[in-house]
């Protein structure tokens, strides 16, 4: 553990430095990255050697296993029966920004802590519910689907606009992705830093104000994790509900299912 904090105090400070990149340097944001990499694959091998029995006695694969049955139930009960095959996606998404979340209470950063990794993971979820909505519809008609219902063939300016508000919506889902998550997990890290510096040159300087935060954030680490997948399996759910529910679903329809964002 001390070799960890010692590494994390040595990232921390080489982002100091660096100025190259605003919070984590490159380095540092790699070295972190890997790092969540080898905890989760580590985890993983841990709940796996469990398996060999019956019954789940090990709390790794026990935990494992309520993850699974948890995600299970979120990605049946908001994609559909199909939504089965999308459990392994919204597992890695709940892993990686779970105990990415997780690294941020006990290191000075993490990468969720860091808006370019969260843009990158927004990039990736919302290109998966692209090419999983050109697998259910086909390319031509998933790029249909933005244009909203048929209309009469004098209305093409309404429907040209329809589909232009619907591609810049698809692409801000990146933004809201990427900013709510960095701006909660950032936003903790800023409080707890500030809440420290209250009692500076104060009798009270040892009281580490900003740890009271914990449970707080501990619940932010949960919260931010299940938000993710959720709109990711909101997301899919409206670009393959066709495999279930056939054709006769408008895009308008979808539309007053969706989040707010």
């Amino acid at each position: 553990m001390d070799a960890i904090l010692r590494l994390s105090t040595l990232l921390a400070a080489e982002s100091e430095s660096g100025g190259a990149h605003e919070g984590l340097s490159y380095i540092g944001l790699m070295a972190y990255i890997f790092f969540i990499v080898a905890v989760i694959c580590g985890f993983l091998a841990i709940a796996k050697s469990g398996l060999n029995t019956r019954f789940f006695k090990k709390p790794a694969t026990q935990l494992i296993e309520q993850l699974f049955i948890f995600i299970e139930g979120m990605a049946v009960g908001i994609v559909g029966p199909h939504g089965r095959k999308y459990i392994p996606m919204l597992m890695t998404f709940w892993m990686v920004i779970f105990v990415g979340n997780l690294t941020a209470l006990f290191l000075h950063a993490s990468p969720t802590a860091d808006l370019g990794f969260n843009l990158g993971m927004a990039l990736i979820a919302v290109g998966y519910v692209q090419f999983e909505g050109m697998r259910a519809n086909g390319v031509v008609g998933h790029f249909r689907h933005f244009a909203g219902p048929k209309l009469p063939i004098f209305m093409i300016p309404i429907t040209l606009m329809i589909f232009v508000i619907e591609i810049i919506s698809e692409t801000m889902k990146n933004v809201s992705l990427s900013l709510r998550l960095y701006g909660n997990m950032h936003g903790g890290h800023e409080a707890v830093v500030s809440m420290n510096k209250l009692t500076e040159g104060t009798p009270m300087a040892w009281l580490p104000i900003g740890d009271f935060l914990l449970p707080i954030k501990l619940l932010t680490c949960v919260v931010q994790a299940l938000i993710f997948c959720l709109l990711l399996a909101v997301y899919l759910s409206l670009v393959t509900h066709h495999e279930d529910h056939g054709d006769g679903h408008d895009h308008g329809h979808e539309g007053s299912h969706a989040p707010a964002h």
